[in-house]
């Protein structure tokens, strides 16, 4: 393995966590927009709030650490990526900061009017990002990111069949390890009757999402066939784990065996990020730039895998005690 796709590796490690675990915080925002009114919604929205509070701001961290490793370590990439899609990365970060200041002024606030207001700011916002997320993937993936400044289409790029598709799963996708990761919690906090509600949301949305990847082969195949090929190809074994996976979790929720269904859920995500991944490979532009053609210098390469190596060693064990902490914060409040 050579250090430029080691360095890929490793940024494509920090978009699988961003994935899992920002992806479910996104998905919260979904289930609290279709919550219902202020009293009827007002159970499901406290566990939403419990369950996300202590860790959205430490998931949105992954999120800067892909934006940095691509940054140095594929500058040719980055350059062409954020001034070609601007506009759909604009829309996404305006979300990202609109969603996380309405979550924290919802909790300060109280007014019920203002709630409604911050409440409904967070909700769409959390919908709506990860939407502007799956288009730029969808722009990536379909080859329509040209090298150089800003040679993209300003619309055409990201607002595309395969652009929509992506950004489509994204929120499916969100929605589905939510509800999945909310069973567990109400469960934990000792609300069956919450635990039931998500389990019937994480059922039909599961289905929802598994019809619309199928449907998505069609659209794949016409609208962007060197990436079809690559996902029929070496990246099938991966596709066909992903499927399992999905399909294992459904079965589980099912079963209403959560934790479980968790890690069965996490597995289908993930292995369509890797799969994408292999199906794309060697390009990162598709059909233009290859790994090794972006790669920054190795000297550059082989600074940030010392730096990260060594932030890994610090962070990540913080992190994994922080996340088992929080897991375990219901079963000791009892």
């Amino acid at each position: 393995m050579t250090l430029a796709e080691l360095t890929l590796v490793i940024m494509w490690t920090g978009l699988t966590a961003y994935a899992l675990f920002g992806g479910a915080d996104f998905g919260g925002g979904f289930w609290d927009l279709l919550a219902g009114g202020a009293t009827r919604g007002a159970p499901q929205r406290r566990l939403i709030e419990h369950s996300i509070g202590p860790v959205w701001e430490a998931n949105h961290v992954w999120l800067i650490f892909c934006l940095v490793v691509l940054w140095t370590g594929f500058p040719q990439v980055f350059a062409a990526v954020t001034s070609s899609l601007y506009v759909p990365l604009t829309l996404a970060a305006l979300g990202v900061i609109m969603r996380g200041s309405a979550f924290a002024f919802r909790k300060s606030v109280e007014e019920l009017e203002l709630q409604r207001i911050f409440g409904a700011t967070f909700a769409l916002s959390s919908v709506l990002t990860p939407f502007f997320l799956g288009c730029v993937a969808g722009a990536v993936a379909s080859g329509r990111v040209p090298a150089g400044n800003a040679q993209a289409h300003p619309v055409s790029s990201w607002i595309n069949p395969t652009s929509v598709l992506g950004g489509t799963l994204a929120v499916g996708i969100c929605a589905y390890l939510a509800a999945v990761y909310l069973t567990a919690d109400a469960r934990r906090e000792g609300s069956e009757e919450l635990a039931e509600g998500f389990r019937r949301r994480a059922l039909w949305t599961g289905v929802a999402v598994g019809v619309i990847a199928l449907a998505g082969i069609g659209v794949l195949a016409s609208d962007a066939d060197l990436l079809f090929d690559g996902l029929t190809g070496r990246a099938l074994p991966l596709i066909v784990l992903s499927g399992v996976g999905g399909l294992s979790s459904l079965v589980l929720v099912w079963r209403r065996r959560y934790l479980e269904a968790r890690v069965a859920a996490a597995v289908a995500v993930s292995a369509v990020l890797w799969g994408w991944a292999a199906g794309q490979y060697p390009y990162m532009l598709e059909g233009s730039v290859t790994v090794a053609d972006a790669a920054a210098p190795d000297v550059t390469l082989k600074a940030m895998v010392v730096s990260l190596s060594i932030g890994a060693v610090l962070i990540v064990p913080s992190l994994i005690w922080m996340y088992l902490l929080f897991q375990r914060e219901g079963r000791d409040e009892r």
